[in-house]
């Protein structure tokens, strides 16, 4: 006789003001234990790198702000922050697999197809990284590592994230609505 198996409810998320003392404790927790802060985008950054110094290894040679992290016999991954990211990533998959919300999906309104959604979220995706790289940090080192030891600019930066993303808002709900 074959055995059925109920799917279980995923399981609640955390209370917002929980995880935002967690994510507090590991910030401080990082500044303390490494001197560093958390960001992503300086990690992926180096993973690409290492990539373009395998496949052409004369324009990384050949490039100033390349050179920094992979000329000559640097290895690009030899960084505090690839570990970071590297954890980051597995963290949410474990997290997603522990409390049954790993799933394949695609998120997006009623008005906008698979296809656009997916083409959306790349040209943002992409938007951000070039911006990310052009200001030197993404936007998770900014508000998280930057607001933590009170920059200015890291404060001027993240309510002008807000406010763009509130303005922009309005011309793409229909999207999502």
């Amino acid at each position: 006789m074959a055995q059925t198996y109920e799917k279980k409810p995923p399981r609640p998320y955390l209370h917002p003001y929980l995880g935002g003392m967690m994510l507090g404790t590991v910030l401080f927790l990082s500044f303390f234990l490494s001197g560093n802060g958390l960001g992503a985008s300086g990690g992926l950054n180096r993973i690409i790198v290492f990539f373009e110094d395998l496949i052409v290894p004369g324009h990384v040679d050949r490039t100033p702000y390349l050179l920094e992290m992979a000329g000559g016999d640097l290895n690009p991954l030899d960084a505090w922050i690839i570990p970071m990211v590297l954890g980051t990533i597995l963290g949410g998959f474990l997290s997603g697999l522990f409390n049954r919300r790993l799933q394949v999906e695609t998120n997006k309104g009623p008005h906008i197809s698979n296809r656009t959604r997916w083409l959306m979220a790349f040209a943002g995706g992409a938007i951000m990284g070039y911006g990310a790289r052009f200001a030197r940090g993404c936007t998770s080192g900014q508000a998280l590592s930057g607001g933590a030891v009170l920059s200015a600019g890291s404060w001027v930066f993240m309510f002008a994230v807000f406010a763009g993303a509130y303005a922009l808002a309005w011309f793409i709900r229909k999207a999502w609505n």
